[in-house]
């Protein structure tokens, strides 16, 4: 996965502002944003929001079947007024806000014990249900990699041992990670 240039990670954060502001303030979507370079590409995107350091929403795309500027603009407005584990922002959280913008690589199939904690994000598929967990959750929480693979079963309100489910597909994936508040890393 190309890694995006300095420039090209700020004006994604800062596009990803715009669409926050604009969702909380005027519940509406940005009109004009770039759609050209890499904001013309196709990506699977997470935006995630904190407020106070706290997290206020994350909702992303794990295909990419829209160029990454419609994609951010969409993800960034929806985590803050849609995720439905929040309130819908207010306009006075809005001095508190910072970004983390997380793109995916492709998903692949990846044995269990191949699970590289801090590294790979993790997606569980059976039946109907799914759940995606990114790489960084696994850190924030301190994980082991039978927790990561049990709380991406919760998360797709399967019960905590599905993964181990014949039937259940197991994807990995790895991140580039951004924010507004941390230093840029690659997980």
């Amino acid at each position: 996965m190309p890694s995006l240039s300095e420039a090209d990670r700020r004006a994604a954060l800062q596009l990803a502002r715009m669409a926050v502001v604009e969702a909380v303030s005027h519940r509406k979507l940005p009109e004009v944003f770039p759609r050209e370079g890499v904001f013309a590409e196709r990506h699977a995107v997470f935006v995630t929001l904190h407020v106070r350091d706290r997290l206020q929403g994350c909702i992303g795309v794990i295909e990419a079947k829209e160029p990454l500027g419609e994609a951010i603009v969409r993800c960034a407005a929806s985590a803050a007024l849609e995720d439905p584990r929040f309130a819908p922002m207010k306009q006075e959280q809005l001095d508190e806000l910072s970004i983390e913008i997380s793109l995916l690589s492709p998903m692949e199939p990846i044995d269990p014990e191949a699970i590289e904690i801090g590294h790979h994000g993790l997606f569980v598929h059976l039946h109907a249900q799914r759940g995606l967990l990114l790489p960084q959750v696994a850190i924030e929480h301190r994980l082991t990699r039978e927790q990561f693979l049990a709380e991406t079963c919760r998360k797709a309100g399967l019960q905590r041992e599905a993964w181990r489910d014949p039937e259940a597909r197991l994807l990995g994936f790895t991140c580039e990670v951004f924010s507004e508040r941390l230093n840029s890393r690659e997980a």
